[in-house]
């Protein structure tokens, strides 16, 4: 009996929560959605490059080591208030503990351990995914501005004539990035608008072709503020920089239509700058560049900022 009289354990209370909490934790794991072939990925879509198993192999990687981090915390905690909580008889203060070395070196040691680990696979990953020695077999240069993308295709195209190494539209690249341009390369454009619609999927925005199983390179500038490219099932994103040119390249290895985004926030109607990836066969891809000359985009649209004085010096140091 509990003092009021009543059979109720003080502890009843405390296992109903609990069990409240475990069903609303089941709850909130079966409606993700998610199927068990989606859980390994934790979160991220179905890798549609050759280069994004590893960005999704350093995600897990990632999470494992969090998830190892957090059970040996949590597995403390529980221990230090489960075992050594004040006993209901006794009040007197526990021993207290100073000085105690070792388990100071270990939490500064295991620490140091973790980041310098985290921080090597990061920097082996990224250091090849940022590589450009692979001579691309497309190349894209992707101008940003708000509020929506143009994608001008540095090709070789019957119908359209001209140079994209000394066209002035393309002055903003350096140099440095022209240097795999195609010999007397005329191309094609395409510019898009936030109310555009992808005629397949009704996706908004405009949408690039790219053809499977080719290097493509892109090559990132924009005309005003920061924007961030990001095709989604690529796992790969990059920031477009006003005065300054980013580059990196992948190679779609699965047809489809993919959603694009900008991933930076670049202005009041940054969420409408949304654009798509549509990756098909080489011959419907060249035969795409041959409609768009059909329609007169042909030639190239002004890339963007031209690099400012000191981020040209800074270049020419790193040479």
């Amino acid at each position: 009996m509990s003092p009021n009289g009543s059979d109720r354990s003080p502890r009843r209370p405390m296992r109903r929560k609990l069990l409240q909490a475990m069903t609303a934790g089941l709850v909130l794991v079966t409606a993700t959605g998610c199927t068990y072939k989606d859980f390994p990925r934790l979160g991220m879509p179905t890798p549609v490059t050759e280069e994004a198993p590893r960005i999704l192999s350093l995600w897990q990687g990632s999470w494992a080591a969090a998830l190892a981090t957090g059970v040996l915390v949590w597995g403390l905690i529980l221990w230090s208030a489960f075992f050594h909580r004040r006993s209901r008889t006794k009040v007197e203060v526990p021993p207290q503990t100073r000085y105690n070395m070792p388990i100071e070196a270990l939490y500064t040691v295991v620490p140091i351990i973790i980041v310098s680990v985290l921080f090597y696979f990061t920097a082996r990953d990224e250091s090849k995914l940022l590589s450009l020695d692979k001579k691309p077999d497309v190349t894209v240069n992707v101008v940003g501005f708000q509020w929506s993308w143009c994608f001008n295709y540095i090709e070789n195209v019957d119908g359209s004539d001209g140079n994209a190494k000394t066209d002035k539209n393309l002055a903003a690249i350096p140099d440095r990035f022209k240097t795999d341009f195609p010999d007397n390369a005329g191309g094609v454009y395409t510019c898009g608008t936030p109310g555009e619609r992808n005629p397949q999927t009704n996706n908004p925005g405009p949408t690039l072709w790219l053809p499977e199983g080719k290097t493509v390179r892109f090559v990132l500038t924009s005309r005003d503020v920061i924007h961030s490219f990001w095709v989604v099932p690529f796992l790969m994103k990059q920031d477009v920089i006003p005065g300054h040119t980013n580059s990196f390249q992948v190679t779609p290895n699965k047809e489809g239509t993919y959603l694009g985004k900008c991933a930076e926030l670049c202005g009041v109607d940054h969420s409408r700058m949304l654009f798509n990836v549509k990756v098909v066969s080489q011959e419907r891809y060249e035969q795409h560049l041959k409609d768009l000359v059909k329609k007169g985009q042909t030639g190239y649209v002004p890339a963007g900022i031209e690099q400012t004085s000191h981020e040209k010096n800074r270049e020419t140091n790193n040479l």
